[in-house]
């Protein structure tokens, strides 16, 4: 007994911090608890939201948990600048430092912009192209879970066996057994493999259902920006995830099972490692971001009510990021040898894949140019990545340099690089989205001036943060760095940094605290289209209801709810009873669920070695596809008369 409680908490878990965590959770806990039993909600939890296959609750529960990884994260990084926020500060301890900006990377990165890129495939894309759901919904449904358990068994590695900390790219040999002992590491390897094969599942749902399930009359160039980078980033997860999911399970196997594929004292390759790593790493930085440039396409075309200016070059510039981004891995480890001529190709490819981002950047300016610009908070968000995204690819441009990536590589300027990117293009996209998107999902509009508040914060807030670090790594400081002494000349410019990043957890807080009081006191709906959108998805009520759409539609031109409303001079349109017809959907279904539960225990198992318990995951995994594979029941019909009800509730319904 003593040896497994010694397992299950070690010192890195009773910790001061680590204990309060624990009494947090313990609260948090009992307190959701009382109120699903006090009110009587659990079924009402299992049958609405645990058990769904609907493609918007899917969506809705990807963004709660991408804001709740946020906060996670976000925690993590404020503990980081809180250490190097004066010199000589012993706030953590240099192997606590270290678990912490692991976690912070990979929570961000895996658990928190995924997921919320996620959010916004499942909650527009379907209604975007006329679509009733994803092509297979169950599937999308198993990959919610698969991501959220990982999450769950990723995040309760810090009170449980102790966190991970060979950094968000565990490079061997910094995870070998003998220089890592401890399940933290085994942690992070089960999580990325599990949230890993979630992924590339919705990568394949969301490429089929792009490509099979668009409304009669939506050809290709007729689909929308946002369509179109979430069909170039399906592909591009279906080409990256492997790799990383191979370099996962070939370095779990020589951490459990002895081999030596990248364990360098037995004759491994760690270089291997490095190149499968990033092999998903680099076209990773477009998966995360080309959503963002669909979304701002969306959203600078209609708060300037015109159409996307140079829709076609849009569409080949991304068609293009997406060929080259593959083409550009080894940029990462220009310092590691790899010869001349392999730097020389991998920075002109670098270099070259500036020019289709940037043509993005001077469409949306003359999309804009001459328009009646509307300045909503999901506007604000457009227009504050482009001053952002164009130094963080200006810098991308100078770490493609060889020769000065040799003196930027491992400092702050990179630090400062990526997160310009990460931050300043992804993160301000897909929060753009969720303002944007907001009323199509609750039914309730967000709160202009709370929105406008949480957006200065943050946005002022990340400028702080991270130009700071720019002129730290002009100054020599280097990333991974736990504590420095007072004679850098660093102080100034690390407590500036600070500083900044408590502004954009003050952001943060405005941001939630509006999402939860729209839904008490926000503005209600009524229209469906409060935007005055371009798209399908505002032809629907808002919420949509279960079927979306109670007549497909037909489509004529590229912005194709635009193009009804000018033909019906009326932005609801409504529907005749005799073109109402039965509907087919899919059931509801506890597979997904408990699939997701049989990898959590399997992974369990795996992280520590207990044979029996992973035993029992895989078999509860096996008897879950079974069941799936034979259950043929998993489709019902909504009544004609229903949807008719429904509709003429909702004013849409002629006579």
């Amino acid at each position: 007994m003593s040896s497994l409680l010694a397992q299950l908490f070690p010192p890195s878990t009773t910790r001061n911090m680590e204990l309060s965590a624990d009494v947090l959770i313990i609260l948090t806990s009992a307190a959701i608890i009382y109120y699903l039993t006090r009110w009587h909600r659990w079924k009402y939890l299992w049958r609405e939201w645990l058990t769904t296959v609907d493609h918007k609750k899917i969506g809705i529960m990807y963004l709660i948990a991408a804001v709740t990884m946020l906060f996670r994260g976000g925690v993590d990084a404020l503990l980081l600048r809180a250490q190097l926020a004066v010199p000589n500060n012993h706030f953590l301890g240099p192997l606590h430092y270290d678990e912490i900006f692991t976690t912070h990377g990979t929570i961000m990165i895996f658990f928190m912009a995924m997921p919320l890129i996620f959010a916004m495939f499942n909650i527009a894309i379907p209604l975007m192209i006329g679509a009733r759901d994803v092509a297979f919904p169950r599937l999308n449904a198993i990959s919610f879970w698969l991501f959220a358990f990982a999450g769950f068994l990723f995040n309760i590695s810090f009170v449980i066996g102790g966190s991970p900390n060979a950094g968000w790219t565990s490079y061997p040999p910094l995870t070998e057994l003998a220089f890592n002992p401890g399940v933290g590491q085994n942690y992070y390897l089960m999580a990325l493999i599990v949230t890993g094969i979630g992924t590339t599942a919705t990568g394949i749902n969301f490429l089929v259902t792009i490509l099979r399930m668009r409304a009669p009359g939506m050809t290709l160039m007729r689909m929308p920006m946002f369509a179109w980078t979430t069909l170039v980033t399906s592909v591009l997860i279906l080409f990256a995830f492997p790799p990383l999911t191979v370099a996962m399970v070939l370095t779990l196997f020589d951490r459990l099972f002895g081999t030596a594929f990248f364990t360098i004292g037995r004759g491994g390759m760690p270089m291997m490692y490095v190149n499968l790593f990033w092999l998903f790493g680099h076209p990773e930085v477009y998966i995360l971001v080309l959503p963002s440039f669909g979304i701002f396409s969306e959203v600078v075309a209609t708060f300037s009510r015109k159409k996307l200016f140079g829709y076609s070059t849009m569409v080949y510039s991304v068609l293009a990021i997406t060929f080259l981004s593959y083409g550009t891995w080894v940029h990462h480890f220009f310092t590691m040898g790899a010869g001349a001529a392999v730097n020389v190709f991998f920075g002109l490819s670098t270099i070259l894949i500036a020019i289709p981002t940037g043509i993005k950047i001077f469409n949306w300016i003359f999309t804009m140019w001459n328009g009646r610009i509307k300045m909503t908070v999901a506007m604000m968000w457009a227009l504050a990545f482009i001053p952002t995204f164009v130094v963080g690819g200006a810098t991308g441009v100078m770490l493609g340099a060889v020769p000065a990536d040799y003196q930027f590589h491992n400092s702050y300027f990179l630090i400062a690089h990526f997160h310009n990117v990460i931050i300043g293009g992804t993160v301000f996209g897909l929060l753009s989205g969720v303002y944007y998107w907001w009323p199509k999902m609750t039914g309730r509009l967000l709160n202009e001036r709370q929105g406008k508040w949480a957006f200065w914060l943050f946005f002022l807030g990340f400028w702080v943060t991270f130009m700071p670090q720019y002129a730290l790594g002009f100054m020599g400081m280097t990333r991974r760095m736990y504590t420095y002494s007072h004679g850098f000349g660093w102080s100034s410019l690390n407590l500036m940094s600070t500083i900044g990043a408590f502004v954009m957890g003050a952001g943060f807080v405005v941001m939630v605290y509006n999402f939860v009081w729209s839904q008490i006191h926000g503005e209600i709906d009524v229209t469906g289209d409060p935007w005055d959108g371009r798209t399908l998805e505002w032809s629907t009520p808002s919420p949509a209801p279960e079927y979306n759409f109670a007549r497909i539609p037909v489509v004529t031109d590229r912005d194709a709810w635009w193009a009804i409303k000018q033909d019906h001079k009326s932005n609801v349109i409504q529907i005749k009873p005799q073109e109402i017809q039965d509907i087919e959907l899919p059931k509801s279904s506890a597979i997904p669920f408990l699939m997701g539960l049989s990898f959590f225990v399997f992974s369990v198992g795996m992280v520590f070695s207990w044979w029996w318990i992973a035993v029992v995951g895989f078999l509860g995994f096996v008897v879950c596809m079974l069941v799936g594979t034979f259950d043929y029941d998993d489709h019902k019909e909504v009544p004609r008369q229903v949807i008719q009800n429904t509709e003429s509730a909702l004013g849409r319904l002629q006579g």
